[in-house]
């Protein structure tokens, strides 16, 4: 059978190479969502505005172009 050759080998069975492990589980333990600032404002709403200016623009395209050409 292969062996893995990112699995644990011999004594040092509790080394992670990359360091990825510890860095993660810190994460984790964090919660790893943003929360409301100190000052008591919300978290940002980030690309969810991006995704709704961005959809009403290509209606508003569409539309103009739509118009422009049965009109």
């Amino acid at each position: 059978m292969a062996q893995n050759p990112q699995a644990p080998q011999g004594p040092q069975g509790g080394h992670d190479p990359a360091g990825n492990t510890q860095m993660f589980r810190a994460f984790v333990d964090e919660g790893g969502t943003p929360q409301a600032s100190a000052h008591g404002t919300p978290a940002s709403s980030g690309p969810r505005i991006g995704l709704i200016i961005g959809v009403i623009a290509a209606i508003v395209i569409v539309a103009s172009v739509a118009w422009l050409a049965l009109g």
